[in-house]
């Protein structure tokens, strides 16, 4: 039951989910460290650089779901499980030992590790990377990653540009069935130890409203155009 350590980066909340299917839920996250992605304007660098994995700590399964229960205070909510790439680590035990005291989880990965336990996960957020991350998507492990997928699953992409918004087109092509929200990118993400690092929201916000007018003016009303909340309410601080 207890399983393999996990690396963690942090964890923190209650706090709300600031974007995709969940967005305005209550919730605890669980960011692990490590990724097999390195995108050009990841917003997580002290869960993805190898530099800092002094700070990731090996937890326990009972470590980690007693400091879970601690923020709730024992009552049940959604737990993020993020990162990096959280489907590196082992966490099917952790989300067997929530679903037996009525916690919900939710996993968002960019959908290049497949894990057979994603079937136990409430919510699948697959976040392929577009081409302004300077990432390839593989889609045979994309592929994979769906198919593992019991519960909600959804489409989630960042969109910088045109070529960013061609490729979510063409991603909500070849999964028809998944419902997808787009969010407009931070082209000002913090530095790993500068959670203070200024955010350019109106430049955000001036993304957010071409996306909006793209979306409507090919008519795309199945899509779902999300701004980053967390950034808008609080910045780039963590653990918020």
């Amino acid at each position: 039951m207890t399983g393999a350590a996990i690396r963690v980066s942090e964890i923190f909340g209650p706090t709300i989910q600031g974007e995709g299917v969940l967005i305005g839920q209550p919730t605890v996250f669980v960011r692990t460290g490590g990724c097999d992605y390195r995108c050009s304007w990841c917003d997580t660098l002290h869960a993805v650089d190898s530099e800092h994995r002094e700070q990731w700590q090996p937890m326990s399964v009972e470590e980690i779901w007693m400091e879970v229960r601690r923020l709730s205070g024992g009552v049940p909510l959604t737990v993020s499980l993020s990162g990096g790439n959280p489907a590196i680590q082992p966490l099917g035990p952790l989300i067997d030992r929530g679903h037996g005291e009525g916690y919900r989880f939710a996993l968002e990965t960019q959908g290049s590790v497949a894990r057979d336990w994603f079937a136990d996960l409430d919510v699948l957020v697959v976040s392929p990377k577009p081409p302004s991350s300077g990432m390839e998507t593989d889609f045979a492990k994309l592929d994979e990653c769906l198919a593992m997928a019991a519960g909600m699953t959804v489409l989630k992409i960042v969109v910088f540009d045109d070529r960013d918004y061609a490729y979510a087109k063409d991603m909500a092509g070849r999964y028809p069935a998944l419902p997808v929200y787009l969010q407009p990118g931070n082209h000002t993400p913090p530095p790993p130890d500068d959670e203070s690092a200024t955010v350019d929201i109106d430049g955000v916000m001036n993304r957010m409203l071409w996306l909006v007018d793209k979306v409507t003016g090919d008519k795309w009303f199945d899509a779902r155009v999300l701004p980053q909340l967390h950034v808008l309410l609080w910045g780039n601080r963590r653990g918020v």
